[in-house]
């Protein structure tokens, strides 16, 4: 039975690489960007993102028929969480980043850049954006990280998830005018794998709603502008460059996910 559980998530991550990397390679060939719209670059490569949860859609049905879906799918629904569930989903990200804002302050004596607009408009769009991550959600935390959790312990598995949750955004690091050109994939993968624990302790505090990460998945996606990190680029995305509020973002994220590992279940994640 183990055995075939890490076979069968082995060949989930193996067809959510391919898919999702075919589709990108697939829309940087018919939108270059030399001769493209950023929206309509944007519009092409969505599709990839939902690579994560199709799969994880098709290898339950294949397993598990029509009850498997709708046990994996359920967690989209399940809302009825303890409202500081809800807070931390949208609060975590942007309270991570004015914290490192005044860890700015105390080092430098200057204050970084802030968002420029309205505060509220981030978070309006986490709502309307929220939906969209399910075409990850269902994946990562929904189909992925059970499994893992079932052989190695949940907070293993959240840091196992977290690193290829990263690798799975590489290819966007060399395609030219996406969000993560020209950002170091090093930092981001830090970044990535402690917010990976951080979603992990939220998914299984929750009972498994996947609605809530999804808002959480949202909101670092929409509310990471509040204190922007900078603009330091490099040509080699393998290189150990970020601002100092970037490292600062970094490390205190660090801070919450050792402290979501303490705070983990020993065993697995709620689901077998």
């Amino acid at each position: 039975m183990l055995s075939e559980r890490r076979e069968s998530v082995a060949l989930y991550f193996a067809l959510v690489f391919v898919a999702a990397g075919a589709w990108w390679l697939l829309a940087e060939a018919v939108t270059p960007a030399a001769s493209s719209s950023q929206g309509v670059r944007e519009l092409m490569f969505l599709p990839g993102t939902f690579a994560p949860g199709i799969v994880a859609i098709i290898l339950t049905a294949r397993a598990k028929g029509r009850a498997g879906v709708d046990e994996l799918l359920g967690g989209l629904f399940l809302w009825r969480v303890d409202v500081r569930f809800y807070i931390f989903a949208l609060t975590y990200m942007a309270g991570i980043k004015l914290a490192a804002a005044v860890a700015h302050r105390a080092i430098t004596g200057d204050w970084p850049a802030f968002a420029t607009g309205p505060v509220i408009l981030l978070f309006v769009a986490v709502i309307f954006s929220a939906p969209f991550q399910a075409g990850e959600e269902i994946g990562w935390r929904g189909y992925a990280l059970p499994r893992l959790a079932s052989s190695m312990g949940l907070g293993r598995a959240s840091i196992l998830l977290g690193v290829i949750w990263a690798l799975w955004h590489l290819p966007l690091f060399y395609i030219a005018s996406t969000p993560n050109a020209g950002q170091s994939f090093p930092v981001y993968m830090l970044g990535v794998t402690a917010l990976s624990v951080a979603m992990a302790w939220l998914y299984t505090r929750t009972g498994g709603s996947l609605l809530l990460v999804m808002l959480m998945h949202a909101a670092v996606n929409n509310t990471t502008g509040i204190v922007p990190s900078g603009s330091v680029t490099t040509a080699n995305p393998w290189e150990l460059t970020a601002s100092l509020t970037g490292w600062l973002t970094t490390g205190l994220l660090w801070i919450g996910a050792i402290y979501f590992l303490v705070r983990m279940p020993k065993a697995g994640s709620h689901r077998p």
